[in-house]
């Protein structure tokens, strides 16, 4: 969603909305609607600059995306 580039799922990190926010679901298992990302900051800002997870995630407003953010950073720095 934020590069807008292809890659296999499995390089993908998938989230989905939770009460209002953006969760990361590495497992897959959450329900509802999902959305899939490169698990890296630099994707992570452009799609939420574009507001692309409010749209694929079809959410009637903004979605907070801290949890996103800090999962995000912990898996890259490992």
């Amino acid at each position: 969603m934020g590069c807008r580039e292809r890659a296999a799922k499995t390089e993908l990190l998938r989230t989905v909305e939770v009460k209002g926010e953006c969760a990361p679901d590495p497992r897959g298992t959450l329900p509802g609607r999902g959305a899939y990302v490169h698990p890296a900051l630099v994707c992570l800002d452009l799609a939420v600059r574009r507001r692309a997870f409010t749209r694929a995630l079809r959410a009637p407003g903004v979605l907070d995306t801290k949890a996103l953010r800090h999962y995000v950073e912990q898996t890259e720095s490992c």
